[in-house]
This record gives C-alpha cells, sequence and structure tokens, in this order.
C-alpha cells in the first residue's frame, strides 16, 4: 500500500528564520504517525503546509501519489493545537454550521452529531452555549467537527492538551478506532507516552531538520542494542567490579533483602553471553532482558547528539510529558 503523504525536500524561510530545512518523510497509509520535536522546531509549520494554509518555498507535498492542491483539504481533518469556537452560539447550533461546511447535508450532519454527542457523553449541552462548556468539553466538540466528515487523513495537534486522563484515555482510544477504520492519522505531541502506546511511526524535527524517522518499536530496538536489564540476589559491588571496564554506564537500586535490579550499558564490542556469565559467576541472576529505552529518553538524547554534532547549546524546553 503506497504511502498517503509524501513530504520532499520542504523548505520553508521566513524574515530572518528557515521553520524547515530540506524535510522530507513519509505517512505510511492506515498508521498513526507521530510528528515530534522541542517548540519551535518547525512541526506547525509543516503541519500548516500539510494543511495547504501555507506554500513550502522549495519541495512539494504528495497526497495519494499526486501533489498536494486545494481540493485535497477535503480529505483532511485538522485539529490545530489553538481551538477555536464562537462562544456566542449554541453548541449544536456550531457543529452543525462545522458539518455543513464539510459538505455533509443538514439531516446527515444532524445524525451523525448526535451519535457522536451520545459517545462523549456531552448529549445534554447541545442546546447550550459554548461560552459554558469547560475546556475539555469544548475540546471534545472540536475533536467531533474534525472527524465528521470521516476524512482519509486526520491531523491532531496535542489533541491531549487540557484533558484529565479519563477523557484523554477516551480520545486515544477513538484515534485508534479510527485507524482500524481506515484513516490515516498524524498527531504532534509532547507526551511521550501517547506515542509509545499510539504511533506506528515517527519523525522527529529539531531545528528545523528531520533527525530521526521511522518504526517505533524498530527505533527503540534499535537505540537499546547493548543494554540490558536484571534482577539479582548477590552483591552488587562485587558485580560491577567483575564486569570492569566492559560498561559504558550502570544504574543499580535495591529490592528487598538481598535483592537488587540494574540497567547496564555495555561496550558495543562486548557479547551478551559474556555478561551473562559474569553474572552467573558472582550473583544469583533472577531475571534477565533487553533494556529497550522510552521515547522520552529517545527523544532527549537524539536532540542533545544532534545539538553537539552542531555546537548549538542543548537547552530544551522542559515541555516532555
Amino acid at each position: 500500500m503506497e504511502d498517503i503523504l509524501q513530504v520532499e525536500h520542504v523548505t520553508k524561510r521566513f524574515t530572518g528564520h528557515t521553520a524547515l530545512d530540506d524535510v522530507s518523510l513519509s505517512v505510511p497509509t492506515g498508521k498513526i504517525y507521530g510528528l515530534l520535536g522541542p517548540n519551535g522546531a518547525g512541526k506547525t509549520t509543516l503541519i500548516r503546509i500539510i494543511n495547504h494554509i501555507t506554500a513550502p518555498d522549495e519541495g512539494r507535498v504528495l497526497f495519494q501519489g499526486t501533489p498536494l492542491t486545494e481540493k485535497d483539504v477535503a480529505h483532511i481533518g485538522y485539529l490545530p493545537e489553538e481551538r477555536g469556537l464562537y462562544k456566542k452560539m449554541k453548541v449544536g447550533e456550531q457543529a452543525m454550521f462545522f458539518a455543513r461546511l464539510k459538505g455533509l447535508k443538514s439531516s446527515q450532519a444532524r445524525e451523525e452529531l448526535k451519535k457522536w454527542f451520545e459517545k462523549f457523553q456531552i448529549s445534554d449541552w447541545w442546546d447550550k452555549k459554548v461560552e459554558e462548556l469547560s475546556k475539555g468539553m469544548a475540546q471534545k466538540v472540536q475533536f467531533i467537527v474534525t472527524v465528521l466528515h470521516r476524512p482519509s487523513l486526520l491531523i491532531f495537534d496535542e489533541p491531549f492538551s487540557g484533558f484529565d486522563p479519563i477523557n484523554a484515555e477516551l480520545l486515544k482510544r477513538e484515534i485508534l478506532e479510527l485507524r482500524d477504520q481506515g484513516a490515516t492519522v498524524i498527531f504532534s505531541t509532547h507526551n511521550m507516552d501517547s506515542v509509545e502506546r499510539l504511533c506506528d511511526d515517527i519523525t522527529l524535527i529539531n531545528r528545523s531538520h528531520n533527525i530521526l524517522s521511522g518504526n517505533v518499536a524498530r527505533i527503540r530496538e534499535a537505540h537499546g542494542k547493548d543494554r540490558y536489564r536484571l534482577a539479582f540476589d548477590g552483591n552488587p559491588q562485587e558485580l560491577l567490579t567483575n564486569l570492569g571496564a566492559r560498561l559504558l554506564s550502570n544504574k543499580v537500586e535495591a529490592i528487598e533483602g538481598n535483592q537488587f535490579k540494574a540497567e547496564l550499558h555495555v561496550k558495543p564490542d562486548v557479547e551478551r553471553r559474556e555478561i551473562i556469565d559474569i553474572v552467573n559467576r558472582t550473583v544469583d541472576l533472577i531475571s534477565f532482558d533487553r533494556a529497550l529505552p522510552s521515547m522520552n529518553d529517545i527523544f532527549l538524547n537524539t536532540v542533545a547528539e544532534y545539538n553537539r554534532a552542531h555546537n548549538i547549546s542543548n537547552e530544551l524546553t522542559p515541555v516532555l510529558g
């Protein structure tokens, strides 16, 4: 199956600032794709280009194999981070307004909206004014009108912002269901837990460049090479002494009594069987496994490595969740 979206060598400049610099990526059809990066990295600019709100200075975007045009926007649902509803309108009236803008007939729009309002447990708010809604309820309405016309590509910018854990979980389930029904989802987020739970693939943008792209599971596997997690009964200091120069780093924590858990990062030329042999001869081994890093750790380490390679100060805005 071909990629639903291809971004080819896109560059976008503003006065005194390059927002995107030769960025390329491909979004597989029917997958959930995470667009990650620190604040100001260029993610929102790329989303605006995909939505045909602005145009690239160089490069192009292909939608379903052909150059993106304004007509393709009808097949895209976009929920921006900066939400906007007309506060004085009634909730149902406004939802109907947006549904009609997306091409639904009045009867069809009302029927579909009623179903979504029931699912999100906001039916009682149909005739209330938008200004009476809480932030979370307003976001539910905005999510509904984004997906109502069943677009083939959905783009969510920080979709979980402002939601309590229960409603965030509800939204995650709906996103997974939309994917299972055939939609492709792109979402920009700082919530790395959501990335691990939802995303099939990701792109990490930093300083206007694509510095990491690929399948989430394969990225974690690659970054987890030479890292192990173990539990044991014995003397941790003796174990670390015997492992000696084979380690690049280690972290040991007590469990209870004489039991400990440890994370070891070994040198690339050290075989796993050698580590297991030393551990078995030194302590009573309880468990031993690969230690896959979290996406949060991969995010931080990849950005830090990129910045070091380009002599850039490693100052990340503390926005990761």
